[in-house]
């Protein structure tokens, strides 16, 4: 098996295909994770749109910045630490 299948998701899309609406159903209702929702979970829904992001340029220090790049979505990291020490600090 090459490293490239072994990292991709496997989805059996085509089984999926296949299943009837209420095979689907009870798929979802045996799945102790899956939470069906009713009118009331609905009621009070608003539709967020995403808001788009502003490409900049910055100066980080060599060190930081391996740091984050040892993993995946290193960007939306330091987004969302970003995000974590304004919310901290509003005033």
């Amino acid at each position: 098996m090459s490293t490239k299948a072994k990292n991709r998701a496997v989805t059996g899309w085509e089984r999926l295909r296949r299943m009837t609406p209420a095979e689907v159903r009870r798929g979802i209702l045996a799945d102790p994770d899956a939470h069906p929702t009713d009118d009331a979970f609905w009621k009070n829904a608003k539709v967020v749109m995403p808001v788009p992001k502003e490409i900049v340029t910055m100066r980080l220090d060599a060190d930081l910045l391996r740091w984050f790049r040892r993993k995946r979505g290193y960007q939306t990291r330091i987004n969302a630490i970003l995000r974590a020490y304004m919310n901290a600090t509003h005033v």
